[in-house]
């Protein structure tokens, strides 16, 4: 009895000390690996670090070493346990070899049951983490199976049960308690441990109110980059959500919306404000630190004064709504991810790897949220979860609330988690965009590859890749809604279904988003809007802008627009009423990464952007645009204005300007110029554009904009006027 007391405690610690050391061997080795093939995850700012976070890099590293140890001993000491259980029934005496080569095979299994999990439900972790090429693990793949694995787990926590439960129940019948008390609570803490961190509960549903309040709940449902050719009715090849489909059967679905900007911190700050980007002034997404205090009032503010609690979720894509000042209550979001110091906390992409094998869970939220919240990598599942979550602890209160749900789901690089990145893809497919776009694991390679032609990306995978990730958000959308009905709260909650932007597959000679004013896949977004007071489904095909969705939740709700918004109310739209005019839409592009394919040689320039970059403030980190830099980078968006059927393009040139007419309705692809053939048309709309342009300090700033734009030759008209030339021209 004695004896094997002695056994069991002196094998355990011993083999604990085993354990520390092979995690620091191997952390050691993952870290110089690591060093040695280093990449960076952000724009290269080399000596902003070595100058002013030499100390912070120092800590970065050592932080995501520290969990790397900690990682590699804890599943390193699992093979100890089980050694040590082996010695009780064996009756054999610890041998320190067999106890490194234990520790070592099991923290190689365990790292390689990570991988292989990590592999087939969410391959986009390894492509978005890793320097590696994906067709080294296609063979791994196409082995793997959920059944299979399923299978390997059960028959390896099978073994381990079985082979523990005979080593307790020995050890209880001779009598060693400590011993027995040891390994019980081992296996306990190992038990706890893995619990915790792996945890995806559920909320249960919020419990009926006696009496519900007197406003109507708001939920905002969002997920980045996502078209509005995608949605039901719009004449796409697939249906991609048809549960969006049955939301629009009890709402309203406005088909021809469009964002100021198709970026997402200036198109989220104009859909919560109401206000255009010179207004708020959010311009792109690297503002300065004073910027993120915008001047004009936001959604979550205004409610607040009517009594509404509030709450924003999200995953690396709502990362910009985390350092505005937008007064939500509550807020579940990751760290502004244009931030020099989670860039550096992210650490080598090596390390990275390991480390986000093991942190795609609630341990690595609490404690490396720089490996949760990777970019390129959405949370989509995790993301619906928490907007429940934020929904039951706001519903339990008696106040009304007020919840924004924004997910990269269809954000590129278009990775998604297992089915959904195979429901579309060709099966045969073996290029490098198996799991993920092709060329766009960080923002550096993004940077370079936005000047890449069509002819070097596999664009039809690539489409496939984008569906499934549409489908993941229209399921998760419903799991949401799923839940507001068990809870009872779906008759009194309006929900809104939107995106921040669109995207441009080739259309116009480039791809992504906010790089052209020309096409409309980039500018327009699906937006649904479902008000459990107004069941009669409603098509509003006339043109209308995020800027007014303020102020239609506002009127929905019973309140007043706030006097700083620019946007009107929709919700005549969708009572089956006529708005009292035709809307103008106006959008501008974003900053440019790169020269674009196709942009005429004398457009106005500035440099590429890692030159336009700094860290004003190095206590903060946020990385912003030079102020030398914004008046030109100002002047030379290109921008456009639609009114109706009509959709006039500009883009400025160091000569003058380019003028493009188009027709949407019989030309939606915007390839047909027409203003030669409708110039009354072209000039209403140039003066129109023209205003909203003059109404923007930034752009009068020296008369950057004013010097390269010629006069319209029409005189600035009135809304009337506008729509009864175009009127006259259609």
């Amino acid at each position: 009895m004695i004896a094997l007391d002695r056994l069991v405690l002196a094998s355990l610690v011993q083999g604990a000390i085993v354990a520390l050391a092979l995690g620091a061997i191997c952390s050691v080795i993952l870290v110089v690996k690591s060093i040695l093939d280093f990449s960076r995850t952000g724009p290269e700012m080399a000596e902003e670090v070595l100058t002013h976070y030499r100390v912070y890099l120092a800590y970065s590293l050592g932080r995501l070493f520290a969990f790397a140890f900690l990682i590699v001993a804890f599943v390193a000491f699992v093979g100890i346990a089980v050694y040590v259980a082996g010695l009780v029934l064996l009756e054999g005496r610890y041998a320190i070899w067999v106890a490194v080569a234990c520790g070592f095979a099991s923290a190689s299994l365990l790292v390689a049951r990570r991988f292989a999990h990590t592999l087939l439900y969410s391959p986009g972790v390894i492509a978005a983490s890793s320097l590696y090429s994906m067709t080294h693990f296609y063979r791994l793949w196409r082995m793997l199976t959920p059944q299979r694995l399923t299978t390997a787990d059960m028959a390896l926590t099978g073994a381990c049960v079985l082979w523990f439960t005979a080593a307790l129940t020995l050890l209880a019948r001779t009598g060693a308690w400590a011993g027995f008390a040891a390994l019980a609570s081992l296996a306990a803490f190992y038990l706890a441990v893995v619990k915790w961190a792996t945890r995806r509960a559920e909320p249960p549903p919020v419990p009926a109110r006696d009496r519900p309040p007197s406003r109507p709940n708001i939920l905002l449902i969002g997920s980045d980059t996502l078209r509005a050719d995608r949605l039901f009715g719009a004449g796409y090849r697939r249906e991609l959500m048809p549960n969006l489909a049955r939301l629009a059967r009890r709402g309203t679905h406005f088909t021809d919306c469009y964002v100021p900007c198709a970026r997402t911190a200036p198109s989220l700050a104009s859909m919560l404000t109401g206000t255009w980007p010179h207004r708020h002034g959010v311009r792109d997404t690297f503002v300065t630190p004073e910027q993120t205090q915008l001047p004009v009032p936001s959604l979550p503010q205004i409610l607040a004064q009517a009594g509404y609690r509030s709450g924003i979720v999200g995953d690396w894509a709502a990362s910009d709504a985390e350092k505005f000042n937008f007064g939500f209550d509550e807020r579940d979001l990751p760290p502004d991810q244009w931030n020099i110091k989670f860039l550096l906390r992210q650490g080598p992409k090596d390390l990275r790897l390991f480390l986000s094998l093991f942190t795609q869970n609630a341990f690595g939220k609490a404690l490396l949220p720089e490996i949760y919240y990777l970019g390129g990598i959405p949370l989509t599942e995790e993301v619906g979860r928490d907007t429940r979550r934020m929904i039951a602890r706001l519903a339990a209160d008696d106040a009304p609330f007020f919840v924004v749900s924004f997910m990269a789901t269809t954000h590129p690089p278009f990775t998604s988690k297992y089915p959904y990145y195979s429901l579309y893809s060709d099966p045969t497919y073996r290029g490098e965009s198996k799991f993920i776009m092709a060329k766009l694991r960080d923002p550096w390679e993004i940077i370079r590859a936005q000047a890449e032609p069509k002819s070097k990306f596999d664009l039809e995978q690539v489409i496939d890749l984008y569906d499934g990730c549409v489908r993941n958000f229209d399921d998760e959308v419903a799991r949401i809604l799923a839940y507001l009905e068990a809870s009872k709260l779906a008759d009194n909650t309006i929900v809104v279904v939107f995106s921040d932007h669109g995207f441009e597959f080739f259309e116009h000679e480039t791809w992504g988003q906010g790089n052209s004013a020309i096409g409309d896949f980039s500018a327009r977004v699906p937006i649904v809007i479902a008000d459990p007071r107004l069941r009669t489904p409603r098509k509003v095909t006339s043109v209308v802008r995020t800027v007014d969705i303020a102020p239609t939740l506002l009127e929905l709700a019973g309140l007043p627009a706030a006097p700083s918004m620019q946007g009107v109310s929709l919700a005549p739209s969708m009572r089956g009423d006529a708005l009292d005019a035709q809307l103008p839409a106006f959008n501008e592009t974003g900053v440019w990464l790169t020269d674009l394919p196709g942009t005429p040689e004398n457009h106005l320039r500035y440099p590429h952007l890692p030159e336009l970059l700094e860290v004003p403030d190095k206590a903060i980190g946020m990385i912003s645009l030079k102020p030398g830099y914004v008046d030109i980078i100002v002047a030379a968006k290109d921008r456009m204005v639609r009114v109706g059927d009509w959709k006039l393009t500009y883009q400025p040139l160091t000569d003058g300007a380019i003028y493009r007419l188009f027709n949407i309705r019989e030309d939606p692809g915007c390839r047909r110029d027409v203003l030669a053939e409708h110039p009354e048309t072209a000039d209403a709309l140039r003066a129109l554009l023209d205003r909203w342009l003059d109404e923007d300090p930034q752009s009068m700033r020296g008369g950057a904009v004013a010097a390269t734009r010629p006069a319209a030759s029409a005189a600035v008209a009135e809304p009337s006027a506008i729509q009864g030339s175009l009127s006259q021209d259609a």
